[in-house]
C-alpha cells in the first residue's frame, strides 16, 4: 500500500495533469495513466525532453516504446503496466470509471494500482463522494479553472475577431461551418485539427458526442479571445 493516496480535483485547464507529471519527476520512479492515446504521447514528449529518452518508456494500444531500464512509464490507462512497481502512480481522469464501456479498467485502477510512496487520481468534482466511500483516507485537492468561461450574446460568425475558438458537436457541422467561416485565416488548421479530434473519438471507441474540447489549436490548453458553440 502506498504512503499516501490523493485525488486532485477540478475542470480542465487547472493544471492537474502537469501537477501529477511533477510529483512523478520528483520520485525516483513513476507512471502515469491518461485517457487517449494522442495525450499519453504528448506526456510522453515532454517527459523525455526532461529526464531523456532512455529513462521514460511509452506504452498505448498502438504505440510502444520501452528503453532497457525505464525509470517513468505513460501509458493510457488500459495499458499501464500495473504490475511494474514505482514509487509513484497517477491515473487521469479517473471519473471515467462510471463510463459503461471503459469504466470497469479504470475502477481497477482506482481499487488495486498503487505506487509504493504515493498514489495521484486526477478528475472532475463529480467523482468525489465515489473516492470518499471507496478510499476513506484519501486526501482531495479541488483546483479551479485557471481562465474564465463566459456565455456572450449571440453574434455572426463571419464577426467573430481573429483567434475565436468555434466549437461543433458533430462532422456536419464541422464542414457547415467551415463553409461559412472560409477566408477568415487558419481555417484549414482549425477544420484539421476537428477532424482529427473525431478519427481520435472513433480509435477510442468513443461517440463523438462524447468528446469534450480539451485543446483548441496546440495540443495543450488554450485561452482564446473569443468563443461560440
Amino acid at each position: 500500500m502506498s504512503e499516501s493516496i490523493r485525488a486532485i480535483l477540478g475542470p480542465t485547464n487547472t493544471g492537474k495533469t502537469h501537477a501529477a507529471v511533477e510529483r512523478m519527476l520528483a520520485h525516483r520512479t513513476g507512471m502515469i495513466g491518461l485517457p487517449l492515446r494522442l495525450l499519453a504521447r504528448e506526456v510522453y514528449d515532454r517527459v523525455a525532453a526532461r529526464v531523456g529518452p532512455t529513462r521514460v518508456a511509452l506504452v498505448t494500444g498502438e504505440e510502444k516504446i520501452v528503453p532497457p531500464q525505464p525509470q517513468y512509464w505513460v501509458a493510457t490507462v488500459e495499458a499501464m503496466p500495473v504490475g511494474t512497481p514505482v514509487d509513484f502512480l497517477a491515473v487521469d481522469e479517473i471519473q471515467l470509471a462510471a463510463d459503461r464501456q471503459r469504466g470497469h479498467v479504470f475502477t481497477a485502477r482506482l481499487l488495486h494500482a498503487r505506487g509504493t510512496k504515493e498514489t495521484m487520481f486526477l478528475g472532475s468534482d463529480s467523482v468525489a463522494s465515489v473516492l470518499r466511500r471507496l478510499l476513506p483516507d484519501i486526501a482531495i485537492e479541488r483546483r479551479s479553472r485557471f481562465s474564465t468561461l463566459r456565455h456572450v450574446a449571440p453574434e455572426r460568425l463571419k464577426r467573430l475577431p481573429r483567434r475565436s475558438a468555434v466549437v461543433a458537436f458533430s462532422a456536419e457541422e464541422v464542414y457547415a461551418l467551415a463553409e461559412i467561416l472560409r477566408g477568415k485565416g487558419n481555417l484549414r488548421q482549425a477544420q484539421v485539427q476537428a477532424e482529427a479530434g473525431l478519427e481520435l473519438a472513433r480509435r477510442e471507441g468513443l461517440r463523438p458526442e462524447q468528446v469534450c474540447v480539451h485543446a483548441f489549436t496546440d495540443g495543450r490548453d488554450t485561452d482564446p479571445k473569443a468563443g461560440v458553440t
